[in-house]
């Protein structure tokens, strides 16, 4: 049964007469499976509404819906007191709905100016009034609080920095209700917080605001209003205040989910992997590192610091200016993939789309991909494939809806659980994980982090890297702080404090 949706407070963030926009009974299946079932939501002007679920609970689904992507089965939806029919993504735009994805869409070839004013370039006879447009993009980012030199092309920008200028392009194009999914994703702490900053001032200036993001601390933090999705349908719709932590997790789960540091083997005393004065340009500088097999060390600093190259160079995509990289006590040379792979070093990506799978494969050709590369297996049944997949599937707990679908089509939960699945499988001496939990829910991120102590209890050597203080202190075992592409301090995990750890990280100074 859905809950009726609360009176919101009368103190400036809404009446129940003044709705931007109303949802009422909305449902949503894709091949039989339902995404969306009676879904109610009211969104109001000058109200933060974060929207919060696991993945597959369908908040994506929903923000699709309102955006004008995908047209509901069934229900209603009502913009500025007008029910909509088969809305569209423009017609969505022309009521003054906008969405900012996770994954960027701006042009990073062109200025920041050009990208805010992109589709309403200012012309005179045919040519491009630059002054004009610079003026207008320069008006449009400061209106917003926001300093950023609009000559500055947007690929130099940091990914805070390239949220506030799509923000800043859709609230200039008339955006009343904006929808931001996942905005504060990999970023450092002082990053996040100028995003959360941006959107108190889009809220003061009556924009109805909706919030998605895992982050339980932030959302309490930042949102006014709140609901949860569990398996497309709202179980709970309520002002932030009358919520707390514990209950908001069982909501969204259905159950208590703790994820607490584990008991493990202590550490061999064999090195499993060795990192020595690697430096890479300006963003390593003069990294050494040692991991001791079923030991796990984290490298801990702001998004985009060292950390932050670290699988290009261990993987072979990019060869750095100097350094030695040694596992299980034999050299592996930099700049060679298959030398990485044959040395027994496992790199697992934070960028699961763009570098990790393989969208159009299935689910179990991805889970297999690497064990059958190794095994030089080219060929195989499809029955064949499944029964050798369907233990990973059971080992990793992979769930999908379907039987065996592309990978695009699971959640991101279940999409990072294919690639731990797909390269853990494959015997690693030393493992690298790049943020393993980036973009996943609070009950996959509990699942990831024991499959990563296991790794650690087999004897694995595991370099974490890691902007997510929390996720060191849960799962590391010694913790490297780097700063601007060197190393401010190193610490035994029990020797400090999560604040402590923040502290440093965000203003340590070399030790």
């Amino acid at each position: 049964m859905t809950p009726s949706i609360p009176t919101p407070p009368g103190d400036g963030a809404g009446t129940p007469h003044d709705a931007v926009l109303r949802v009422r009974g909305v449902t949503k299946s894709f091949g039989g499976a339902a995404a969306l079932t009676n879904v109610d939501l009211d969104l109001y002007p000058g109200e933060v509404h974060a929207l919060m679920g696991m993945n597959g609970a369908g908040k994506s689904t929903l923000v699709q819906i309102l955006s004008g992507v995908h047209q509901a089965d069934g229900g209603t939806l009502e913009v500025g007191g007008h029910v909509q029919h088969g809305l569209t993504v423009r017609r969505a735009r022309r009521l003054g709905i906008a969405s900012v994805p996770q994954r960027r869409e701006l042009a990073m070839g062109l200025t920041v100016a050009e990208n805010v004013m992109l589709g309403d370039l200012p012309t005179r006879h045919g040519a491009v009034r630059w002054r004009t447009l610079k003026s207008e993009a320069r008006h449009a980012l400061s209106g917003l609080g926001i300093d950023i030199d609009v000559e500055r092309t947007a690929g130099s920008l940091t990914v805070a920095e390239q949220t506030m200028v799509e923000v800043a392009r859709e609230v200039r194009r008339g955006g009343r209700i904006l929808m931001l999914d996942e905005p504060t994703a990999c970023l450092s702490a002082g990053a996040a917080q100028q995003i959360r900053d941006l959107v108190r001032t889009l809220r003061d200036e009556g924009v109805a605001v909706v919030y998605i993001s895992h982050y339980i601390d932030e959302v309490m933090a930042v949102a006014d209003r709140l609901t949860v999705l569990r398996d497309g349908a709202v179980v709970r719709s309520a002002p932030v205040a009358e919520l707390d932590p514990a209950s908001l997790v069982r909501s969204m789960v259905g159950r208590d989910v703790v994820s607490r540091r584990s008991e493990r083997p202590a550490p061999k005393d064999e090195i499993g992997l060795a990192v020595r004065g690697l430096r890479d340009g300006r963003a390593v500088r003069d990294l050494d590192v040692e991991v001791r097999k079923g030991e796990i060390v984290a490298v801990l600093g702001p998004a985009g610091d060292a950390q932050s190259r670290l699988f290009d160079l261990l993987s072979g995509r990019r060869r750095p200016d100097t350094g030695e990289l040694l596992v299980d006590g034999a050299p592996v040379p930099f700049g060679r993939v298959r030398a990485s792979l044959a040395g027994g070093l496992r790199c697992v990506t934070g960028d699961r789309r763009a570098l990790g799978l393989v969208p159009g494969m299935s689910l179990d050709e991805n889970l297999m991909l690497a064990g059958d590369r190794f095994a030089r297996r080219r060929l195989h049944r499809r029955t064949e494939l499944a029964r050798r997949a369907q233990p990973l599937r059971r080992s990793y707990g992979v769930v999908s809806l379907a039987g065996n679908p592309p990978v695009s089509a699971l959640s991101g939960g279940n999409q990072q659980k294919v690639l731990l699945a797909k390269w853990l499988q494959t015997e690693p001496v030393a493992c690298f994980l790049e943020d393993p939990t980036n973009g996943v829910d609070i009950a996959a991120m509990a699942d990831i982090h024991t499959l990563v102590d296991d790794l650690a209890s087999r004897g694995v050597a595991v370099l974490l890297a890691s902007s997510s203080a929390e996720e060191v202190m849960r799962l590391a075992d010694r913790v490297i702080v780097v700063s601007a592409g060197r190393t401010v301090a190193e610490h035994d995990i029990t020797a400090i404090t999560r604040d402590e750890l923040v502290a440093t990280a965000l203003g340590g100074q070399p030790q």
